[in-house]
């Protein structure tokens, strides 16, 4: 088995801190503990996108839920979702292979390719718009809607130097950035739960599962960034635990002060800034926020060079992630917001990776990966293991259509009407996206076991 595959032991962690390797075939230093990886969750489940991502838990006005439904959809969906993301962390801890790569145990080499090019799709299209939010930020706490090729530049240029130094960046993360994430987060609570806010849909809990589903799809999005950063960690169950504790505090703690936010705004989630800066000093606090904000963008541009790794594995990715910094700050200079066509193609290739989780995890735990994955250069395919992840792509979708073009969601729609059925509040895409494939690939290890044991 190859490098990436084979994890060092503890002595690798010396006085210098090592830094994350420059070549895929380099086995990766374990100096991730339990606090490195609470960290650095933690700051990734706090989000500018989280805030104004409330929206989505509260509902369309006139049908809005009720506060403590909101409340409880983003505790049950976060708590769901980041333990679904945790056993992706496991994985990767115990694999020491970026996400995409260890795929090749799943699928084979030239199989991985294709779940790794969607990635770097998507995590391009997500670091192009994190540029764009901490601009919008920095907008807000300057008070301007000028300077915003400023904010961009200033954010790229931030975002690729921490992705030269990754380990170093984590570090930092949990020495200094996490404690004063911490503090504004504990002022705004403060500051804007004594002003008070409407309870607009009291009592209101109609579109509770629907309000979970969509918490659970937001922790779910970091599936395949996670192994990325927990194949350093020193332990398996330091980047589990770091990961689902981290991310779970802060992501609920994100999403209740933007429910209170926007309660105050009006249910405005343009505006929702505008209670931040409202409450004294809350504009220093929010520029805390903001420059926080680049450990987001600095996920995604680090994990679009894990993923090229994958394809081109001996190229320094140094490299990688100086060229990806370039393209995503010139990109968010160019383009001035994105078109809903745009979000929903993100959201169809998100809803990729929920049955693609499903598929790895049990082919991990109980299939194949029992025996110890092949992640060489050249493993072969395994094209049988193709069919339960199209199965929970295929569930996803007749459940929940992605809205990217009219003959996608006609073809769906169409789908529902001739099986008579129409989705019903419990009947959760990314659930049923989840378990389908994982019960499919469970029964065809069990009859992939039976036929050797003939």
């Amino acid at each position: 088995m190859s490098a990436v595959s084979a994890p060092p032991s503890d002595a690798s962690t010396t006085a210098a801190r090592p830094e994350a390797p420059l070549t895929l075939d380099t086995a990766p230093p374990r100096t991730l503990g339990f606090r490195d990886q609470f960290a650095l969750w933690a700051n990734l489940g706090v989000s500018l996108m989280g805030f104004s991502g409330a929206a989505t838990v509260l509902g369309t006005a006139g049908s809005e839920l009720s506060f403590a439904a909101s409340v409880t959809a983003v505790v049950a969906g976060t708590v769901i979702g980041t333990a679904m993301l945790g056993v992706a962390a496991l994985i990767g801890a115990r694999t020491g292979a970026p996400a995409m790569a260890s795929l090749r145990g799943l699928f084979g080499t030239k199989l991985s390719y294709l779940p790794t090019v969607l990635n770097i799709a998507q995590c391009i299209g997500w670091g192009v718009y994190e540029l764009m939010v901490i601009a919008m930020g920095a907008q807000a706490v300057a008070g301007t809607g000028g300077w915003r090729w400023l904010f961009v530049v200033l954010a790229g240029a931030v975002t690729t130097t921490l992705t030269i130094w990754p380990l170093g960046s984590i570090a930092v993360l949990r020495r200094y950035v996490a404690a004063a994430v911490g503090l504004a987060m504990v002022y705004f609570t403060v500051q804007l739960g004594r002003q008070g806010f409407p309870d607009p849909g009291a009592g209101n809990w109609n579109g509770f599962l629907h309000a979970t589903d969509a918490i659970i799809a937001v922790s779910i999005s970091f599936v395949p960034l996670a192994a990325d950063y927990t194949r350093h960690s020193r332990t398996s169950s330091a980047a589990y635990w770091g990961t689902f504790s981290g991310y779970t505090l802060a992501q609920v703690w994100c999403y209740v002060v933007g429910l209170i936010a926007l309660l105050q705004s009006g249910g405005d989630a343009s505006k929702i800034f505008s209670s931040f800066t409202g409450v004294a000093a809350g504009w220093l606090f929010l520029l805390v926020l903001v420059l926080r904000e680049t450990d987001q963008s600095f996920a995604n541009v680090y994990s679009t060079a894990m993923s090229i790794h994958n394809l081109l594995p001996r190229v320094d990715r140094r490299l990688l992630t100086g060229g990806i910094g370039v393209l995503v700050t010139v990109l968010a200079l160019q383009i001035q917001e994105f078109t809903d066509s745009y979000y929903n193609f993100l959201g169809l290739i998100g809803s990729v990776f929920v049955p693609l989780l499903a598929v790895l995890a049990v082919d991990y735990f109980f299939g194949a990966g029992r025996r110890g994955w092949n992640l060489d250069q050249d493993a072969p395919a395994r094209w049988l293991m193709l069919a339960p992840w199209l199965l929970g792509f295929a569930v996803y979708q007749f459940l929940s259509p992605t809205p990217i073009a009219g003959w996608w969601t006609d073809l769906w729609t169409g789908l529902q009407s001739a099986v008579h059925f129409t989705p019903q509040e419990w009947s959760s895409a990314s659930l049923f996206g989840f378990l389908v494939p994982a019960l499919a690939t469970w029964l065809l290890t069990l009859v992939r076991r039976e036929g050797s044991a003939a």
